[in-house]
């Protein structure tokens, strides 16, 4: 049965009628397994631990907030992904969701290929001992100085984006005397069902080359009028947090009729396609993903039954999970610092963080659950909207949830599912420092990416 895509985030007024909300959970001290990395437990006294260890202890030591990433859960979610496509596909790593240099072995090590979008997601590669021919590169505007640097460094695949883009990398390949491989990114005009803001197939945005309108068929012509250019592949991404193959399935068909044509045209069979990534991860534990192994055995059959109806051979496949693999394996580490109560409103809890450590509340309408970690209660339900410290009244992190009605200022809550696209959109807005990134596995803690300094924040202000 066809599942429904996951909306990123309802939007609310600012008050809402009685009986718009789900009833409490059963059990507030319940750490639901759908939301949380796969370590985290509640110890005999009630406290949440992370790869064993006490939430306390990571708070004193590192102090909040502080993003907890759990590296055995996202190890085994990159080998999952890995497994499931096997040796003829390759699963490349969207950096874009956080990387780090621990990141980066840790897939090198797990066989994962990168997908980075900014020199500076390169250099971290790099540093990191990614070999280059496992790195593809993407975005909409690559600079000269960018392509630059790809095809010096020896990057595997390019993403091109437009027909200048096209032209600049044939001239620089050329110059260097390089045979550059290439995807050409198009459009598909497949609607994912999520939120607007990261839905990228449909035919008005900025991302990709038009199927329907001819520029992805000319850009094919211009590619291969190159010979600095080698043609791989044909790529396409319809969107993100998607539940649902339909979407993947539409998208296929699309671009084996590219395949197609493109055989028909110019006499070539393109050895590979990339249908992109965005699959969903559950942030609440209404949220119902998908396996990778089930994912995995959708994609490929879409694939070869779309190929074997238009006569083709089956291309290699790519697909570019990252939300997948690093959204569930951390969690936000927070101290409560205010518990306001609004009558016949809601209540407001005010924690050390907020939007500049997580704006996807506020950027997409992201929903989010939330528990005490630091104890546990037998107090009532109360109906809660978590804030940050920013001035801001849209400075949300979770807008709606049920918290203990004992909550205090000095307990520790814990936001799950925050690996993904909360430290890499990360801001210093108010000049607020950004969290380090502490890595648990096997009783054992390390910051992998420190926090942020007045130091640091100086240095970069000259005067």
């Amino acid at each position: 049965m066809s599942r429904s895509a996951h909306p990123a985030g309802p939007r609310h007024g600012d008050v809402l009628p009685e009986g718009h909300y789900q009833a409490p959970p059963a059990d507030l001290n319940a750490l639901d397994p759908k939301v949380w990395s796969r370590t985290v437990t509640r110890d005999a006294g009630g406290v949440a631990t992370v790869g064993g260890i006490d939430v306390r202890q990571l708070a004193a030591e590192f102090g909040t907030p502080a993003y907890v990433l759990d590296e055995e859960d996202f190890r085994s979610r990159a080998r999952a992904w890995r497994d499931a496509f096997g040796a003829d596909a390759d699963v490349y790593y969207a950096g874009k969701a956080f990387l780090s240099k621990a990141v980066v072995r840790w897939l090198h090590e797990e066989g994962l290929n990168l997908d980075v979008c900014s020199t500076g997601e390169l250099a971290v590669a790099l540093a990191a001992g990614m070999p280059p021919a496992r790195i593809a590169l993407h975005g909409n505007n690559k600079s000269v100085d960018e392509l630059e640097h790809a095809v010096k460094t020896g990057v595997g695949h390019i993403v091109v984006d437009s027909y200048e883009e096209i032209e600049r990398l044939a001239a620089i390949a050329a110059r260097q005397g390089v045979r550059q491989q290439v995807l050409i990114r198009i459009t598909v005009g497949v609607e994912a069902h999520t939120h607007e803001f990261i839905a990228t197939a449909h035919e008005d945005q900025k991302f990709g080359l038009s199927l329907t309108g001819g520029a992805a068929a000319e850009a094919v012509r211009r590619v291969l009028g190159h010979d600095s250019l080698e043609l791989r592949g044909i790529h396409s991404h319809i969107g993100s947090q998607i539940f649902d193959t339909a979407g993947f399935e539409v998208a296929a068909r699309r671009v084996v009729g590219l395949l197609a044509q493109i055989r028909d045209e110019h006499g070539v069979e393109l050895p590979e396609i990339d249908l992109g990534g965005g699959l969903g991860i559950a942030y609440t534990s209404e949220d119902d993903p998908r396996e990778p192994a089930e994912i995995a055995a959708a994609l490929a059959d879409i694939v070869r039954r779309e190929c074997a109806a238009a006569d083709l051979n089956a291309p290699r496949l790519s697909v570019e999970p990252g939300r997948a693999i690093v959204g569930p394996t951390a969690f936000t580490l927070y101290e409560v610092g205010t518990v306001k109560e609004l009558a016949g409103l809601r209540t407001y809890v005010s924690v050390d963080g907020g939007m500049s450590d997580n704006i996807r509340t506020a950027l997409y309408d992201a929903e989010y659950s939330v528990a005490l970690v630091s104890r546990t209660s037998d107090a009532e339900p109360m109906l809660v909207r978590v804030v940050g410290k920013h001035c801001e009244s849209g400075d949300i992190v979770v807008r709606d949830a049920f918290l203990p009605a004992d909550l205090a200022a000095g307990d520790l809550v814990a936001v799950p599912a925050t690996g993904a696209y909360c430290r890499s959109m990360a801001s210093n807005y108010n000049h607020a420092l950004k969290p380090p990134v502490v890595a648990v596995k096997d009783g054992a803690a390390r910051v992998i990416v420190r926090r942020e300094t007045e130091e640091d924040l100086l240095r970069l202000d000259i005067g």
